[in-house]
């Protein structure tokens, strides 16, 4: 039997894992990484805005932005009758920029 190779780091507690999982999966919309790339770019936005931008019924909007926000990604804040949505785990743009990085290296590679 072959043994795993240990890189000398713990392992993670699963109830971490089970958490960063399901951060992932959220994620891993297209919808939903766009309104990471538009909160980047403007701090918070109110829920009309990231309607607009993203061309997106308000329901949808909605759901997206509520998924975000109950696993952590982001924070809400009522202003009068508006909501506003900002980052509030900045691995959101660590994951937006591996993104980044990964399509500029995929073109890289595809140029060769």
């Amino acid at each position: 039997m072959k043994r795993k190779k240990r890189t000398g780091k713990a392992d993670l507690p699963v109830e971490i894992i089970e958490r960063v999982a399901d951060m992932l999966k959220v994620m891993a919309h297209p919808h939903r990484i766009r309104i990471v790339e538009a909160l980047e770019q403007e701090r918070s936005l109110p829920v009309f805005e990231v309607m607009t931008r993203l061309d997106l019924p308000q329901a949808v909007t909605s759901q997206h932005l509520n998924a975000m926000k109950r696993v952590g990604l982001l924070s809400a804040k009522r202003r009068g009758k508006e909501v506003w949505y900002a980052i509030n785990d900045p691995r959101a743009l660590t994951i937006l920029e591996c993104i980044r990085r990964g399509e500029k290296d995929s073109r890289k590679d595809n140029n060769r």
